[in-house]
């Protein structure tokens, strides 16, 4: 904003005189558009460019580009991992010095006083993440312009403007996600598969489901899971459901005896520890369809964490042939629970199903409190306290041992 009550003569000549700021204005652009397939960058970012060099000064150019194709619901860590190859096949016209990560990193080598986008929403949809990288721009320096606020006037109408923006921003975010999740929600109940298919099932196109264009052609089409042709893949889930639920077997064990029958138990590759335990706790198995058992974004790379249980959604009805029983994987799943609490107790319990194997008896847990479970070890019951003592360990093998 320019100061209207100057002095009253030129006292830029003297020795205390110091401008506002003395550096030369260089500013960079800074775009985002959502996805690859829903939007084209090809144009999408072009037009950013053209709005938002109508902020910059006349003969002023951008001394850098600086674009992602992401979800504005993003945090920022998790933006620009797509490879160059993906960004050099949009045929985006405009230059990518990098994406967002890579301006709040280079801004200051550059030289960089001012930040150009064509509304906030473009940083983030996230009012905090907007907040955050213009307050962390500013303490270098940087003033973060949006194309679409209004020029001159006072800085307060400018920053009524900017919040109310980046308010709709979240607001819309949020509206998004509630349409989105109900989709995906009714999508699930009504049998129609999400991700890959399970090890004994492959995905096939659900003829009676309704079919939609959108804004690129035909969407793709809805999917039920079917049972897989090789039947052995079938025995094969029912193999090892039945190892960890009714002889406790850890993952190890399991994977193990699978693989020392790889014409019985085929697999691409080789069985693991990891497809074990995924495939003993995938609730498909059942022949429900079950969605929202994992939150994708997690900031690691490749790795999801799972919800809990109360979060994940059931179709109302079995809409695909069954490997087991809902009750069956319950059980299965608490004997899984059963093994991870004896490893992480240090192997006390998973010494005494050990010796119950020697004897072909199975421990089974029948319900926990705060500090014992009850046990079924073959015929009988027996409470145990909640970590077991070596004492009581020694104790109960010895009775099993003595037929007690």
């Amino acid at each position: 904003m320019t100061n209207p009550f100057g002095p009253p003569i030129d006292l830029t000549d003297m020795p205390a005189f110091e401008p506002a700021d003395s550096r030369p204005r260089r500013s960079a652009f800074l775009g985002r558009v959502s996805t690859k397939d829903n939007q084209n960058p090809a144009t999408s970012i072009p037009r950013q460019v053209s709005l938002a060099s109508a902020r910059l000064e006349p003969g002023e150019e951008f001394v850098a580009y600086f674009w992602d194709v992401e979800s504005g619901m993003l945090p920022p860590e998790l933006r620009g991992l797509a490879p160059q190859e993906m960004y050099d096949a949009l045929a985006v016209p405009t230059p990518r010095d990098g994406g967002f990560q890579d301006l709040a990193d280079r801004v200051e080598q550059l030289g960089v006083t001012h930040v150009l986008a064509e509304r906030s929403d473009r940083v983030a949809r996230h009012m905090l993440t907007s907040l955050t990288v213009e307050h962390e721009l500013s303490k270098i320096g940087v003033e973060v312009v949006y194309a679409n606020e209004p020029t001159g006037g006072t800085e307060s109408g400018r920053l009524r403007v900017r919040r109310y923006g980046q308010v709709d921003a979240e607001v819309y975010r949020a509206t998004l996600m509630e349409m989105s999740m109900g989709g995906q929600i009714q999508h699930a109940i009504n049998g129609w598969n999400h991700g890959y298919p399970p090890y004994p099932y492959i995905a096939v196109v659900d003829e009676n489901a309704p079919v939609r264009d959108g804004r690129f052609g035909v969407v793709r089409p809805k999917k039920k899971l079917a049972r897989h042709p090789d039947e052995r893949r079938f025995d094969a889930a029912r193999t090892l459901c039945r190892l960890r639920r009714e002889e406790h077997l850890t993952g190890s064990d399991i994977a193990a005896i699978l693989e020392a029958e790889p014409d019985r138990y085929p697999i691409e590759d080789r069985w693991t520890w990891n497809r074990v335990e995924s495939l003993i706790a995938n609730p498909k198995l059942t022949g429900y369809q079950v969605y929202n058992r994992r939150a994708t974004r997690t900031g690691r790379p490749g790795f999801s964490k799972y919800n809990p249980v109360s979060q994940w959604v059931w179709s109302p009805r079995p809409v695909h042939e069954a490997v087991v029983t809902v009750e069956e994987w319950k059980a299965a799943q608490e004997v899984t629970a059963s093994l991870r609490a004896g490893a992480e107790e240090g192997g006390p319990l998973l010494r005494i199903r050990a010796a119950a194997r020697r004897h072909g008896l199975t421990v089974t847990s029948v319900r926990s409190s705060g500090g014992h479970t009850l046990y079924r070890i073959g015929g009988r019951q027996i409470v145990l306290p909640t970590p077991i003592p070596d004492l009581v360990v020694q104790q109960v093998i010895e009775d099993m041992e003595s037929g007690a």
